[in-house]
């Protein structure tokens, strides 16, 4: 199992366009990926567009992202590609 804590830089947080590119990108990986808000404890299937929309994950935001399965290592450096790149919205 791998964890990674990362920030939220785009401006506009994870809204539903940032969600649906990280659902694109976990749903490639048969590991098990679940994003937590660090400040409130809301958690999500990262292969859910509704359910990382309700971790409300604003500009800022920190959140732990937990990888567990065959392709974690993958998983997480694409992971983490996406979140360093502002979701691609900067």
């Amino acid at each position: 199992m791998l964890e990674r804590t990362l920030t939220i830089i785009n401006p506009l947080g994870l809204h539903a366009r940032a969600a649906a590119k990280l659902v694109r990108v976990s749903s490639k990986y048969k590991s098990a990926i679940c994003l937590r808000k660090v400040d409130t404890g809301v958690s999500a299937d990262a292969k859910s567009i509704l359910n990382l929309l309700y971790v409300a994950a604003g500009s800022g935001s920190v959140v732990l992202v937990t990888i567990d399965g065959p392709d974690e290592g993958e998983a997480a450096t694409a992971i983490e590609d996406l979140f360093r790149t502002g979701f691609g919205e900067i």
